[in-house]
C-alpha cells in the first residue's frame, strides 16, 4: 500500500479519526490494520467465512455500512429550499433568541453550587427570605453588580454578569424567566436546583434569518434524510407480526 493509497483508504473514516491518523496514531493504526488483514486472509483460507453464523455476521455488517452510506447520501444530496429554511425559522424562532442578563444566586442546602468560605448553610426558607431581601435592595436602587459581588453564591461571573445566553441553554425555570421577564425589570426570586435567583434582563434580540441560514441547513439535513429513510420503509410495506413480541403465558412455558 502506497502513501497515496493509505490516504485514500483513511478518507472513509470520520474527520476526527482522519486527523488522528495523520498524527502519532498512524503507526499504531497501520500495525493493527496489517494484523487485521493477515488474520482475515487466514480465516478465508480456513473457510471460516463460509460458516453460516460468520456469513450472517458479514451480511449484517455489510447491510449496516450500506444503510449508513445511503443515509449520508440523502444527507448530502437532499434539496433544501428557501421555503424549507423559512418554515423552520418561523417554527423555531426561540432557538435564535439571545439575551444579556445579570443574576444573583442565593444557594440552599443540597445545591450543587459549592458553599462559599465562611458562609452559612441555608434552608430553603432561609434562602428565599434572603433572596427577597436582595430583591428589595435592588428595587430600592442599589447597584446590581455591587450587590452581586457582596452576596451572590455564583462567583463565576463578574458582578452577576452572564454575558450573552442562548434560549434553551439554561435550566428550564431560569430560561423561562430570562426570555419572558421585561427588559430592565428586577425579577421575583426564581427557584432552580441551584438556589434562588434574582434576575435582571439587560437586552434581548432575535437573530435574523440571513444570519442563521447555514445553521438551519445543517439542522435540516439529518431531519430530511430521516424522512427519506422512513419513506423507504413505508414504501416497502413491511408487515411485522406483533404476536412475536408477546411474552409467552406462564402456562405455555410449562
Amino acid at each position: 500500500m502506497t502513501a497515496a493509497q493509505f490516504d485514500k483508504f483513511t478518507s472513509a473514516f470520520p474527520p476526527q479519526l482522519q486527523a488522528a491518523l495523520r498524527g502519532p496514531q498512524r503507526r499504531t493504526f497501520v500495525d493493527q490494520y496489517v494484523q487485521l488483514l493477515i488474520a482475515s486472509k487466514e480465516a478465508e483460507k480456513l473457510g471460516l467465512d463460509k460458516k453460516p453464523e460468520v456469513h450472517q455476521q458479514i451480511q449484517i455488517q455489510t447491510d449496516q455500512v450500506l444503510a449508513n452510506a445511503l443515509y449520508q447520501h440523502y444527507s448530502s444530496d437532499v434539496k433544501i429550499t428557501e421555503a424549507d429554511i423559512e418554515k423552520y425559522y418561523q417554527d423555531h424562532k426561540s432557538e435564535f433568541e439571545t439575551a444579556k442578563a445579570h443574576h444573583i444566586l442565593i444557594r440552599f442546602k443540597g445545591s450543587p453550587v459549592p458553599l462559599g468560605k465562611d458562609k452559612k448553610e441555608l434552608t430553603d426558607e432561609e434562602a428565599l427570605a434572603k433572596a427577597k431581601e436582595v430583591q428589595k435592595r435592588l428595587l430600592a436602587g442599589e447597584d446590581f453588580e455591587k450587590v452581586a459581588k457582596e452576596v451572590s453564591d455564583d462567583t463565576s461571573g463578574k458582578g452577576g454578569d452572564l454575558g450573552v445566553v442562548k434560549h434553551g441553554a439554561m435550566v428550564k425555570e431560569f430560561d423561562e424567566a430570562v426570555f419572558t421577564l421585561p427588559v430592565g425589570k428586577i425579577s421575583d426570586p426564581v427557584k432552580t436546583q441551584f438556589g434562588y435567583h434574582i434576575i435582571r434582563v439587560d437586552s434581548r434580540e432575535e437573530k435574523p434569518l440571513s444570519e442563521v441560514k447555514a445553521e438551519i441547513e445543517t439542522k435540516l439535513r439529518p431531519e430530511l434524510a430521516k424522512k427519506e429513510m422512513d419513506a423507504l420503509k413505508t414504501k416497502a410495506n413491511v408487515t411485522i407480526d406483533e404476536q412475536f413480541f408477546t411474552p409467552p403465558s406462564p402456562t405455555a412455558r410449562k
